[in-house]
């Protein structure tokens, strides 16, 4: 089995950006991590190049579509040729940032943190867990798919002494936004939010928010409407 191109993994320098590209529009964004990946699995059949055309019917869009998103990374692609699979991937995982190796500290070890510690996708896409925070006695001194579980006040001093840059937010709702202020404050540049609700805003922190419900009411919308 081939593996994935790779670079030389660094510890990036903040404040980033999000994307070499800030202009590149939240929805190219999106179909730049899926290229990704169905760009590694046809490496890994053996491919060496792709049509915008076939990329474009992986993912349900047309070849105009995959065209005008590869632009913004630059001029990626021959006409009659395609794409290059291996440069390709290594030009959307720099835009993208996963090139580089990022330290990511997990708040909240219960149901959902625990099955995000034992994911293995992580590693594989350049996210190191390097440590998870609870306020349960009986799971600190722990460790899950060999992350150490740690007590809540620990994390800032984790933080600085692991260079944490990224942090994933599983915690109750009534205490996200005051675990989030703490992890704003240490100087965590991203937070990926899995509570319920819309973090407040912190200078020089990017916050992506995931809420599952919100998104099976989505799901369940777009099942309706093609009725």
């Amino acid at each position: 089995m081939a593996a994935e191109p790779t670079e030389p993994n660094s510890q990036p320098d903040f404040p980033p950006g999000s994307a070499i590209n800030p202009a590149i529009p939240p929805a190219t964004v999106a179909r730049l991590i899926l290229y990704a990946r169905e760009l590694g699995r046809l490496r890994r059949e053996g491919e060496s190049h792709v049509s915008s055309k076939l990329l474009g019917q992986l993912l349900s869009v047309s070849d105009a579509v995959v065209r005008r998103d590869v632009s913004h990374l630059g001029s990626m692609g021959q006409r009659g040729v395609g794409y290059e699979i291996v440069p390709l991937i290594r030009q959307i995982r720099q835009t993208m940032g996963t090139n580089l190796s990022w330290k990511v500290a997990l708040i909240g070890a219960g149901s959902l943190g625990h099955a995000l510690l034992r994911y293995r996708g992580f590693d594989e896409q350049g996210f190191q867990l390097v440590a998870a925070f609870d306020t349960d006695p009986a799971i600190c001194s722990r460790s899950i798919g060999g992350v150490p579980i740690l007590p809540l006040d620990q994390l800032e001093t984790t933080i600085a002494t692991e260079g944490v840059t990224l942090a994933i937010l599983a915690v109750p709702v009534d205490a996200a936004d005051a675990v989030a202020k703490r992890l704003a404050a240490s100087g965590v540049a991203g937070i990926l939010n899995f509570a319920p609700r819309t973090l407040q805003k912190f200078p020089g922190v990017c916050v992506v928010n995931v809420d599952l419900a919100s998104e099976l009411q989505q799901l369940s919308f777009a099942v309706v409407s093609q009725k």
